[in-house]
């Protein structure tokens, strides 16, 4: 099945950036929809941002809007998480998934996708 692999994580302070990128096997990465969730200890999972196809269309958390930009490469079966503006209450692990099934309705919901990375741990600083 499908493998992802996040990368790009680490420590910053408040207000800096980095770039998390989602790395897929396989030949079909151009027909899922992806999106990336973040975890924090203690809390459940949630929704930051997701992705079409193609790419033509983006959904944000209103946490995340404004600050945080989703992106894919199909050619290079990469996805992209470029986080600017950081604030300490994003520190969490960031999880990429995929969905491979032809239909999704909710891409805010965890239950929607089929295949997850193991994460990668993102810590902002005060």
């Amino acid at each position: 099945q499908v493998q992802l692999v996040e990368s790009g994580g680490g420590l910053v302070q408040a207000g800096g950036s980095l770039r998390l990128s989602c790395a897929a096997s396989g030949r079909t990465f151009s027909n899922y929809v992806m999106g990336w969730f973040r975890q924090a200890p203690g809390k459940e999972r949630e929704f930051v941002a997701a992705i079409t196809r193609s790419g033509g269309n983006t959904y944000y958390a209103d946490s995340v809007k404004g600050r945080f930009t989703i992106s894919r490469d199909n050619a290079k079966n990469t996805l992209y998480l470029q986080m600017n503006s950081l604030k300490p209450e994003d520190t969490a692990v960031y999880y990429c998934a995929a969905r491979t099934s032809a239909f999704i309705s909710n891409y805010d919901s965890r239950y929607e996708y089929n295949h997850w990375g193991q994460g990668t741990q993102v810590t902002v600083s005060i």
